[in-house]
């Protein structure tokens, strides 16, 4: 009996889940409605930790709508259960991080506590000064993964530069000679695609770089030194 009860309750879970899902992206949704009027499209629509109110993904980050479409939020989504808030907003976002994985630039600590996403920009001067303690970060379990956040745009010149970093069949070579000062040789094509690091960049809301990705989505915005870091992702338990 209880097999029973348990695998209904798994089918009408499902179910629950897929109205949800279909009402919400619905075009005559009360969000979509409202999303409309505002020039909003959506690229996700979630359940968010809040009864009644929906995480809706934008091209430009996640913002908060409640279900009748009446009221939304803008701004992080803070879970105050644990010994310090944790912001909850960019979990989703977390996803979309893991799946560039393969595009990363990594530097890898050989005794890993704890990784970080950093996005950054070649021609940012704390973004070579953080490059340049990466013994240090890596030497205290940090390890570092780099997305490509081209400050001045996509069609900047650092930002084709970039391109040919990432297209670079030894990157991180290459991006540690362009640190140093040193150029690359231009490559025009290849899989990775800086665009889509970019795009995630914005919809994490990085307006600057360097921007620190912690495992939980939270943003640190700027540079922090090697031992401040640690610091940090110690005490958040990271």
């Amino acid at each position: 009996m209880k097999k029973i009860a348990f695998c209904l309750s798994l089918i009408l879970t499902a179910f629950a889940n897929n109205a949800f899902a279909n009402n919400a992206f619905a075009d005559e949704s009360p969000i979509n409605k409202s999303l409309a009027k505002m020039g909003i499209k959506a690229e996700n629509i979630t359940p968010s930790q809040i009864s009644g109110v929906s995480a809706i993904l934008t091209d430009h980050g996640i913002i908060y709508m409640s279900n009748d479409g009446k009221y939304l939020l803008q701004g992080p989504l803070y879970e105050m259960s644990g010994k310090i808030p944790k912001n909850v907003s960019n979990q989703v976002l977390v996803k979309k991080l893991e799946a560039l994985k393969n595009q990363m630039i990594i530097y890898k600590a050989p005794k890993e506590k704890h990784v970080v996403t950093v996005f950054t920009d070649i021609t940012c001067g704390y973004c070579r000064k953080l490059h340049e303690s990466m013994q240090e970060y890596n030497d205290l379990g940090i390890t570092v993964r780099y997305l490509a956040f081209p400050r001045h745009g996509l069609q900047h010149e650092s930002a084709k530069e970039m391109q040919s970093i990432w297209c670079s069949a030894t990157p991180n070579k290459s991006l540690n000679a362009v640190f140093k000062g040193d150029k690359v040789s231009p490559i025009k094509e290849c899989k990775t695609d800086i665009a889509k690091q970019y795009q995630l960049g914005l919809q994490f809301g990085v307006q600057g770089t360097p921007a620190i990705i912690l495992e939980d989505g939270s943003v640190i915005g700027g540079y922090l030194s090697p031992k401040d870091l640690l610091a940090m992702l110690d005490q958040r338990g990271e």
